[in-house]
């Protein structure tokens, strides 16, 4: 499942912050549209950075995992990884939050 996803979790994530940022220059000329999606953005960012120097090594490491090689420190890396993920998840929940609100303030 973790390969499955990776690929494709990354890509979205990316382009949902790419697509805020264009959203984010295309609204400048509303300053208070323009600033809540680059914070948006900002979000993004701390996700994708979350998910590639937290959750995507230890990721790496399972995936070389057989049943006799499992580290003695599992529950240690298992709760070091929900924690990432919270922190990411957190992240874009924060992030999706102010590209909705900034698309219903606007109608």
């Amino acid at each position: 499942m973790i390969r499955a996803l990776n690929i494709l979790m990354i890509t979205l994530v990316f382009s949902a912050t790419v697509i805020t940022i264009i959203s984010a220059f295309l609204q400048r000329g509303n300053m208070q549209a323009f600033i809540t999606l680059l914070i948006a953005s900002v979000f993004f960012i701390a996700c994708i950075i979350i998910s590639r120097f937290g959750n995507q090594p230890i990721n790496n490491a399972i995936m070389t995992w057989t049943s006799g090689t499992l580290p003695g420190n599992l529950s240690e890396l298992r709760d070091k990884w929900w924690s990432f993920h919270i922190m990411r998840t957190i992240a874009e929940l924060i992030a999706l939050f102010l590209v909705t609100w900034t698309s219903i303030k606007k109608g």
